[in-house]
């Protein structure tokens, strides 16, 4: 038994194929839309890549262009047909090419979906790249005359100011780097030898973050230095007051922004594959509808569209016993081509007579 078997005269196979050409061009919009999604995105990301560890982020974005752009050319073909489908003499043309075109559009979807999955879940890996990468950019903080590192300060300050965070995974995390250049210490003060001896790496630690970290809100004006120190400050405790430095680590902030983006984008995209699936459904039934008029010289007679010609398990079914087929027939070729290498590979015994 057919499955979605549906009976259609002339006027229903107008209205049909009319639809879908409409439908078509609106799916040439949502392509556009995505390619604009994965263009926004890819940018977004660039914008920050000196805080990112690798480049497996920017698979997302390069997919979303990728199917934008299949889905705006996939759909403008299909379009064609479905207007050519009002012209028998047109759309005999297009019919040794609709099978080809269909199985090409079960996979194009089967990639919607998962690029949309794959938006859902990379927020993990996204987590790891930023963890390492901010990690790297700190380090990096305080190299403002070397050569490729020259503008890390001014991008960490920037992010921070932005995004209202502090450090990788919280302020403190400032407490056990190097971020102040050798540059601007004064080596010959007792303090600064004092600090640089107090640890076996030989760095400048202080309990200080930059001034991207404070938060202006604060009506007290920024303890960024001396932060864990109470007597250096009047009427302070750093235990138990709220402190106007941003709590919230840079890592978490900037994970939150791309996920809710992402997850954002991931939505309209299962909509564009609900869309994608209607439309290639609507395209199975205009040609299956057209093949199956049983007077072709009679326009206006009835025929039956469907999905697939037998129920889905027969089809599963059906589509099993091909592969294993397929499998049987590489076997028996690989078989036959091992005994013709071994009869090659014998040579003639030559006997002597002495």
């Amino acid at each position: 038994m057919a499955l979605l078997k549906v009976k259609f005269n002339q006027k229903k196979r107008v209205k049909l194929a009319q639809g879908l050409w409409l439908m078509n061009w609106f799916s040439v919009f949502a392509g556009i839309l995505v390619f604009s999604m994965g263009l926004f995105l890819k940018i977004e990301l660039r914008k920050r890549s000196e805080v990112m560890d690798n480049s497996e982020s920017h698979f997302v974005p390069n997919s979303l262009i990728l199917m934008g752009i299949l889905s705006c050319a996939f759909n403008g073909f299909a379009g064609k047909i479905c207007y050519d489908s009002l012209d028998p003499a047109k759309f005999a043309k297009w019919k040794p090419l609709l099978k080809p075109y269909l199985a090409l559009c079960c996979v194009f979807n089967m990639l919607i979906f998962f690029v949309a999955l794959i938006c859902f879940l990379m927020r993990g890996s996204l987590d790891s790249t930023l963890a390492q990468g901010l990690k790297n950019g700190m380090k990096f903080y305080r190299d403002t005359d070397t050569p490729g590192r020259c503008f890390m300060k001014k991008t960490i300050d920037m992010l921070q100011i932005e995004f209202k965070c502090c450090g990788n995974n919280g302020y403190k995390d400032w407490f056990e780097i190097q971020w102040i250049s050798n540059r601007y210490l004064d080596f010959s003060s007792k303090e600064v030898k004092d600090r640089i001896k107090s640890n076996v790496d030989g760095r400048y630690l202080v309990d200080g973050v930059p001034f991207s970290c404070c938060n202006p809100s604060s009506p007290r004006p920024c303890i960024q230095y001396q932060v864990t120190n109470n007597s250096a400050h009047y009427s302070y405790d750093y235990q138990t007051e709220e402190l106007n430095l941003w709590r919230r680590g840079c890592r978490e902030a900037l994970l939150n922004y791309y996920s809710g983006m992402m997850s954002s984008m991931g939505a309209v995209i299962l909509l564009v594959w609900l869309f994608e699936m209607s439309v290639m459904v609507g395209l199975r039934l205009l040609h299956t509808s057209l093949e199956s008029i049983a007077n072709p010289e009679d326009p206006e007679c009835e025929s039956e569209g469907w999905v697939l010609e037998n129920s889905l398990k027969d089809t599963f079914k059906s589509a099993l016993e091909n592969l294993k087929k397929l499998g049987k027939f590489n076997q028996v070729e690989a078989g036959a081509e091992g005994a013709e290498g071994e009869e090659g590979g014998k040579t003639p015994a030559i006997a002597t007579v002495s």
